[in-house]
C-alpha cells in the first residue's frame, strides 16, 4: 500500500515544504523584483507541471493514432486537460508577478502573449473535441490536433519570445533559473520541493478524473445491453 501512495505523500510534503519556504523562507535580495521572486516556487512550477502534462497527453495521443486502443485518447485529453489547468493558472500567477514588478498585470509582454496563445490552441483542441458526436472520429483527430498543440508551444513560448526583447526576467536566456536570479538557497527548494510537487499535483488531479471517466463509460457500457433487452421485450 505505501509503495503504491509514496508519491502522493511526497507531493503533499513537496507543496507544503514550498509553500513555507515560498512565504517564510529567505530568498536573495535582487533589484526590481525584490521579495517577488518567492513567485518563482509558484509561477515557475506551475509551468514545469503544466510542460510535463502536456509531455505526457501527447505521448498518449501518439499511443492512440498507433493502437485505436480508446483508453489512450482518454488518457490525452484529461492529461491535456491537467496542463491548461496549471497553464492558466501560471498565467494568473505571472499576471500578479507582473503587476508588482512592471506596473500592470497586462503589459503585452511576449512571454505573455506567447503564453495565451499557446493556451487559446489548447483550449480550441477540447472546442474541437466536443464538436464531434463519433467517438472514433472525435479521438482521432483530437490525437493529430494534441500533436499539432504540442508542436506550438515551441515557438509561442521558447522560441519565439526569446527573440525579442522582454521584460520578463532573464531577458534573452533561461528566466528566473540562472546564478543571477536564484541562489543555493531558492534552488533546494525550487527543484525537489515546487517542480515535482506541482507536477505530482497535476497528475494526482488527471489521474482521478482518467478514473472517474473509465467508471462513467463502463456503466455507460453496461447499461445499453440492459436498455436493448428491455426494448425487446
Amino acid at each position: 500500500m505505501l509503495r503504491q501512495k509514496w508519491w502522493k505523500i511526497y507531493c503533499v510534503a513537496a507543496l507544503i515544504y514550498t509553500c513555507i519556504a515560498g512565504f517564510l523562507g529567505r530568498v536573495p535580495a535582487l533589484p526590481i523584483i525584490n521579495e517577488t521572486v518567492r513567485n518563482l516556487y509558484f509561477h515557475v512550477g506551475m509551468w514545469f507541471g503544466m510542460m510535463i502534462l502536456f509531455i505526457v497527453s501527447v505521448i498518449y495521443s501518439i499511443k492512440y493514432l498507433r493502437t485505436n486502443n480508446h483508453v489512450f485518447d482518454i488518457y490525452a485529453v484529461e492529461y491535456a486537460k491537467g496542463g491548461i489547468v496549471f497553464g492558466c493558472l501560471g498565467v494568473i500567477t505571472g499576471s500578479i508577478w507582473a503587476r508588482f514588478t512592471w506596473g500592470a498585470f497586462w503589459s503585452n509582454d511576449p512571454k505573455q502573449l506567447g503564453a495565451t496563445i499557446a493556451l487559446l490552441i489548447y483550449f480550441a483542441y477540447l472546442v474541437l473535441r466536443n464538436s464531434m458526436t463519433d467517438m472514433d472520429k472525435r479521438a482521432r483527430i483530437g490525437a493529430v490536433y494534441n500533436i499539432f498543440a504540442f508542436a506550438m508551444l515551441f515557438p509561442t513560448i521558447w522560441i519565439i519570445p526569446r527573440m525579442v526583447e522582454s521584460l520578463h526576467p532573464g531577458g534573452m536566456g533561461n528566466p528566473a533559473l540562472d546564478t543571477n536570479d536564484i541562489d543555493k538557497r531558492m534552488r533546494i527548494v525550487f527543484w525537489p520541493g515546487a517542480v515535482p510537487g506541482w507536477t505530482l499535483l497535476g497528475v494526482w488531479i488527471t489521474t482521478l478524473r482518467i478514473r472517474l471517466q473509465l467508471v462513467s463509460e463502463k456503466k455507460q457500457t453496461s447499461s445499453e445491453p440492459a436498455k436493448k433487452n428491455f426494448s425487446h421485450a
